[in-house]
């Protein structure tokens, strides 16, 4: 009887031994996966627990890549009461770059003139620029060509009042303006926008020597329009790398002008003989109906002639003193022509 008690107590002592030795597995698991990184973090004062480790598992989380961020962060001394680990999960958890953010908030800070939080940080790398090379920008600036390499053009082309084209390649300075680096403007504008100044102050220069003696002026002009409002950049300086005098635009335009006016001189005397030719055939046509209207006159006469012969208005005798008319008048005018036949003869020779 004693034999059965003990064996239906036994499976308890079992069983607890069983849990016991599957927690101490799961802790020296734990501790296993994470006492290096919970070391880590202590000794640097990240203060970094082993439940917020194993709750980045859970959440998915790089617990790697968060540990050694706030180790980079408390290191450099960021003292921004914002950047927690829980900032950086969620910034991680949203996709970002958390060790680019923790770079950049350090290059920030050593370089003492850049102003830059962990949220305005996070919110730059969230909008898929990269916030370590805006930070490297504004330290160290960029030279930006105008026009870029590879475009179409070579070079910048402007006219001066002259008429000479000038030929220009500027390089523009800037750096990044972290303030207006969400919603600013990219390169491409700053680009467009110095090529418009350019072209703008060469227009306005009384000569092309003017501007080769003084490229500055171009400058000065350009410096002096604000070309970087509402870009993600703020420009430096602008110079003028190469300028080259290119054709004589004006004397190409006042050519074409003249041949211009040529064609439409050209086009009005043509209008002139068609009106000319038009006219002239008019002429010719009224000659012939008046010719036609002759010959029906001279068509009359003799049903005339026969009309007055039947009512006898006309006699014979009338009649042949007009065929006397007739051919005297005739007459003379053979003698006339062979005349003046003569008279011309005798001048030639």
């Amino acid at each position: 009887m004693f034999e059965t008690k003990l064996l239906a107590a036994s499976p308890v002592p079992i069983i607890i031994a069983v849990v016991v030795t599957v927690a101490l597995l799961i802790v020296l698991f734990v501790f296993s996966r994470y006492f290096g990184l919970w070391i880590q973090s202590m000794l640097t004062g990240a203060q970094i627990t082993i439940v917020d480790l194993l709750g980045m598992t859970f959440r998915k989380v790089n617990s790697r890549a968060i540990v050694r961020s706030k180790i980079m962060s408390t290191q450099a001394g960021l003292t921004d009461a914002d950047l927690t680990s829980q900032a950086l999960e969620a910034h991680f958890l949203a996709g970002g770059n958390v060790q680019q953010v923790i770079r950049a908030l350090i290059a920030a800070k050593k370089a003492k003139t850049i102003s830059l939080t962990f949220r305005e940080a996070t919110a730059i790398d969230l909008a898929g620029r990269d916030v370590l090379e805006s930070v490297q920008t504004s330290v160290y600036p960029k030279v930006i060509d105008c026009p870029p390499r590879g475009a179409a053009k070579s070079s910048l082309d402007a006219v001066a009042k002259d008429g000479i084209q000038l030929k220009v390649k500027a390089r523009v300075t800037v750096r990044a303006n972290l303030q207006q680096l969400i919603g600013g403007a990219t390169e491409e504008t700053i680009i467009a926008r110095v090529g418009e100044g350019i072209v703008s102050a060469i227009g306005s220069a009384e000569n092309h020597k003017a501007v080769l003696e003084n490229p500055d002026v171009i400058s000065k002009a350009v410096l002096a329009k604000r070309l970087d409002s509402q870009t993600a950049f703020e420009i430096v300086s602008i110079d003028i790398a190469d300028i080259d005098v290119g054709a004589n635009i004006g004397a190409r335009l006042q050519a074409d002008q003249a041949e211009a006016d040529t064609q439409v001189a050209r086009a009005r005397a043509e209008g002139k003989r068609a009106s000319a030719v038009a006219e002239e055939q008019e002429n010719q046509a009224k000659i012939q109906e008046s010719k036609a209207s002759v010959v029906l006159a001279q068509a009359a006469v003799p049903k005339a002639m026969a009309e007055a012969f039947r009512t006898g208005k006309l006699n014979i005798l009338d009649y042949y003193k007009l065929q006397n008319v007739a051919a005297d008048t005739e007459m003379r005018k053979s003698l006339a022509i062979s005349a003046h036949g003569s008279s011309d003869s005798g001048n030639v020779k």
